[in-house]
């Protein structure tokens, strides 16, 4: 089905349009809610808001900004965002350290495997607050340079210059390990 098919289909709420949208597309937008909310169960929770969100303002979507799929991943994201803001959320993470994002893995059996056996928590002691925070959110939380430059207000230069400086710090102390 092409887009502008598609776009005609929603806003006349065809079912059968809506059953399209949702096999072809429901992949692709849960994976751009995954990478920000970690959490399967919550990430579903808010694919599924999400979704009827699409579908119900079909009708405020304008072809000249973008294209539809753009359109669609951007609720999809700002939903997430909106997610992890959210009261809920940030209640339950203030428990949560850098630890369980990078120190230690759940396998299948439920039991935690370490990986500090690779030596990640001593390098990561190698960086300073700014380049450990930086690596932190862009290689263990799975957020893009962009997405932390706004999401922080950190220029993206600033961003991409930590990221490099760490990662040549990283490279220094990689033999001491």
């Amino acid at each position: 089905m092409e887009e502008t098919q598609l776009i005609a289909g929603l806003r006349a709420k065809d079912r059968k349009t809506t059953e399209y949208l949702y096999e072809k597309y429901s992949r692709a937008l849960f994976a751009v809610i995954s990478r920000i909310v970690r959490d399967q169960d919550i990430a579903e929770e808010v694919f599924h808001d999400a979704f009827v969100k699409i579908t119900r303002k079909i009708d405020r979507y304008d072809e000249s900004k973008g294209r539809l799929y753009t359109w669609m991943a951007n609720i999809c994201r700002n939903s997430a965002i909106d997610k992890l803001r959210s009261k809920e959320i940030s209640q339950s993470s203030k428990t949560n350290t850098i630890d369980d994002f990078v120190y230690g893995m759940e396998s299948k059996s439920g039991t935690v495997e370490k990986t500090d056996a690779i030596g990640v928590r001593e390098l990561m002691l190698q960086l300073n607050e700014d380049q450990r925070f930086i690596l932190e959110y862009i290689y263990f939380k799975g957020y893009t340079h962009s997405e932390v430059s706004e999401e922080f207000d950190i220029p993206l230069g600033t961003v991409k210059s930590r990221v490099r400086a760490s990662i040549q710090v990283l490279k220094k102390n990689l033999d001491r390990i």
